[in-house]
């Protein structure tokens, strides 16, 4: 299974996850590396929330690595785990609570051992032909690898999935440069929704897969052999692992349908404009929250935007206060409401007909090359940004003062 992951910086590229096959020795010797990460890291935090609590600061990187001498010799099963896995803990804790209080993540929470175990080796990692070879206890681990790549391994993270399937990813520092966005091309418009997934603005629509619909029997089914075992027996544990695996495969084939999507739009096109959804509000309605949730917006604006990032693309998002479905993106004229079971209107100005979703996706393309062109501030790229220059775009539908109602905002 060949995934794309987005967290690296400019000169950097994760590989692909590679699963790997492991040994009875080498899952008991992980299995004792990723019980002593989980300690100390739910340890530490929660020494964070009573230091806090107590004199109203927390704890730094190194105060918290500090902490390490002192705990191996009150713990010796500590010394199990490769020491510098130990210490990329403290790093990864105290980047949590830097992404809290800059309002990039949620407050750093506790790990249990259910969950998905992972640890980092931040170096001394070498791939040998099929073979990747960790530092300390661990030795060489077997995985399917899907392609080669060049350049410095700089860490290998090691995971163990719930449905017991193990994977390591790679940081890669491949020494290439990321091209400078230029905003000569073709623009696209998208519109997100449940029918159909994407609709673009050169009329193109993707359906929905419903992955989660396609194995809803399935999933069931084994829930409800779950629910009827015994609470801490071994059934229960093999149970769980086979509700898992079928999370899991719900999972991989969502990623594997928007990698594909999103490589093929921003192969395409230079321009990308998408709405800037509220999803976790969306998410409230009991009727819709299913869906939406199965659909994957967010993860499919975050692989445009990534993806856009490395080709030199322009990605754009625009206010979700825009009123692209109500407004005629030929004369501009805003009709006063739309109920969501309206899916084509006529335009009461210039008499149009149009399709509600592909004359939303034109507005946003519009909106983000109206943003372009008069250097407006935008969110683009995650952050605000002023534009400057201009595209070698037009838009289509040019403002008249008469029957135009567009709020700019």
């Amino acid at each position: 299974m060949w995934q794309e992951v987005p967290d690296a910086t400019a000169g950097e590229s994760w590989d692909e996850l590679r699963p790997i096959t492991t040994t009875n020795g080498q899952r008991l010797a992980l299995a004792k590396s990723f019980g002593c990460c989980r300690w100390y890291w739910n340890y530490s935090l929660n020494l964070c929330q009573e230091t806090y609590q107590s004199t109203g600061k927390g704890l730094s990187r190194s105060a918290i690595q500090g902490l390490l001498p002192s705990l191996k010799k009150e713990h010796p099963w500590l010394k199990e785990a490769y020491s510098q896995c130990l210490q990329v803990v403290a790093l990864n804790l105290s980047t949590a609570y830097k992404n809290f209080f800059e309002g990039r993540a949620k407050l750093p929470r506790f790990k249990s051992k259910k969950g998905r175990q992972s640890m980092t080796y931040p170096q001394n990692v070498k791939v040998e032909g099929d073979y990747v070879k960790l530092p300390g206890n661990i030795g060489k681990l077997y995985c399917c690898q899907h392609r080669e790549f060049e350049g410095k391994i700089k860490s290998a993270t090691v995971s163990l999935n719930p449905d017991g399937r193990y994977y390591v990813s790679l940081l890669v520092e491949d020494g290439r440069e990321q091209p400078p966005p230029s905003p000569e091309g073709k623009a696209i418009g998208i519109d997100l929704g449940l029918t159909h997934f994407a609709i673009t603005s050169d009329g193109s629509k993707f359906d929905h897969p419903r992955h989660l619909a396609k194995h809803a029997r399935n999933l069931k089914r084994k829930q409800k052999k779950l629910s009827r075992k015994k609470q801490g027996s071994n059934n229960r544990d093999k149970a769980r692992q086979r509700v898992a695996r079928v999370h899991s495969k719900i999972a991989r084939c969502r990623e594997d349908f928007l990698h594909k999507l999103s490589r093929k739009i921003v192969n395409d096109n230079q321009v990308i404009a998408v709405e800037n959804l509220y999803v976790k509000g969306m998410v409230r309605n009991p009727n819709l929250a299913k869906a939406i949730s199965d659909a994957g917006w967010g993860m499919f604006c975050t692989m445009l935007k990534y993806k856009a990032e490395r080709a030199g693309k322009i990605y754009i998002e625009v206010n979700r206060f825009f009123p692209s479905s109500t407004t005629c993106h030929v004369c501009l004229n805003q009709v006063g409401s739309l109920p969501l079971e309206v899916r084509n209107w006529r335009c009461e100005v210039c008499t149009t007909e149009h399709d509600r979703d592909v004359n939303a996706a034109i507005n946003i393309r519009n909106e983000a090359l109206r943003i372009l062109e008069l250097g407006t501030r935008s969110t683009a790229f995650g952050r605000e940004r002023k534009s400057s220059g201009k595209t070698s775009v037009l838009l289509d539908a040019v403002p008249v003062e008469q029957g135009s109602r567009l709020s700019i905002a």
